[in-house]
């Protein structure tokens, strides 16, 4: 009979703790240094804290080892609410397929909160490149195993693993060339040193309707309306290359689901603001706001499909 009154009293003290919550600042932290897409996400939803939860959001950024420092402080910081995540594919995904040594999991050491964003990325080529279409580079490549390049904005992200998976899907090869950040690798498409790139297409769009890049395909199921003259990798046939870019956020494992279902609803109500989902949405993001279920099994189905690519391709962490 104890033990039922003593399960009675700690579900009870949860509830009140809920009730309250929150009765201080929110940590933000943020895996990468200021200015990039976790970043420019990350303060979009913590500026809306004090408006919707009646206490703020404070962002911290903690760059370092491709994020992972920032995600080993979350997993371990206490599980009341008051420290949550915003990062990337790579941090909640790829990381766990790359390192193996990384010293926390996606899956295992985070409570789910939201799918955030998404953005498709675009198959870019240089200006002189003789192809027009992913099928006719796909054709060059397989009569021209390995002479093709393309470049990256660094090994294991996601712009490098869905050339990767091109590969692997069309059984053709061509050389990578990874830089430190995608600005570089677009700088060198544009110049006709670099053959080709998969870039996030908010950071591509202007270039590609300047002429100065050549779009061959959105990695999407249908036509992005930022570029609606770009086929998707879709109706061009290759299914298997819908791929997106995508920011999200965690709280530690063992949050409260209570606590976890007030960070959601403030997330999700900060991102649907007209004002937040407008800015989103000019930088080429498209707003999802995920339930915490439908961002864990989503989180679940990329560790595992980018855990096969990197197997696949024997990639090894830089």
């Amino acid at each position: 009979m104890n033990r039922f009154i003593a399960l009675a009293l700690a579900l009870a003290a949860s509830g009140a703790a809920a009730q309250s919550y929150p009765s201080k600042p929110i940590r933000v932290i943020i895996p990468f240094v200021a200015g990039g897409s976790s970043d420019i996400v990350g303060r979009a939803i913590a500026g809306k804290f004090q408006e919707v939860l009646g206490q703020p959001g404070v962002v911290e950024n903690k760059p370092g080892a491709n994020g992972s420092i920032a995600a080993e402080f979350v997993a371990k910081a206490d599980p009341d609410g008051y420290t949550v995540l915003v990062g990337s594919i790579g941090v909640f995904s790829i990381n766990a397929a790359l390192f193996k040594d990384l010293r926390y999991h996606p899956v295992r050491d985070f409570a789910p909160i939201t799918l955030a964003v998404t953005t498709p990325n675009v198959l870019i080529t240089k200006p002189q490149l003789a192809v027009g279409s992913l099928k006719e580079l796909v054709e060059y490549m397989k009569k021209n195993p390995g002479k093709l390049s393309y470049c990256s904005s660094g090994t294991g992200s996601s712009d490098h693993l869905t050339a990767e998976l091109l590969k692997q899907a069309s059984g053709t090869d061509a050389v990578h060339v990874p830089y430190k950040g995608g600005a570089a690798c677009q700088t060198d498409i544009m110049g006709n040193q670099v053959d080709f790139s998969f870039q996030n297409l908010g950071a591509v769009t202007n270039y590609i309707k300047g002429n100065r890049m050549k779009a061959l395909a959105v990695t999407a199921k249908a036509r992005h309306p930022q570029l609606p003259d770009v086929p998707s990798v879709g109706e061009a046939g290759f299914g298997d290359l819908v791929v997106t870019s995508w920011q999200a956020a965690s709280a530690p494992a063992k949050t409260p689901k209570d606590v976890v279902a007030r960070l959601n609803g403030a997330m999700v109500k900060a991102l649907r603001s007209p004002d937040v989902s407008e800015r989103m949405n000019q930088i080429g993001f498209d707003v999802v706001a995920s339930s915490p279920d439908e961002f864990g099994a989503f989180m679940k189905a990329e560790v595992e499909r980018w855990t096969r690519v990197v197997n696949k391709g024997n990639i090894k962490a830089e």
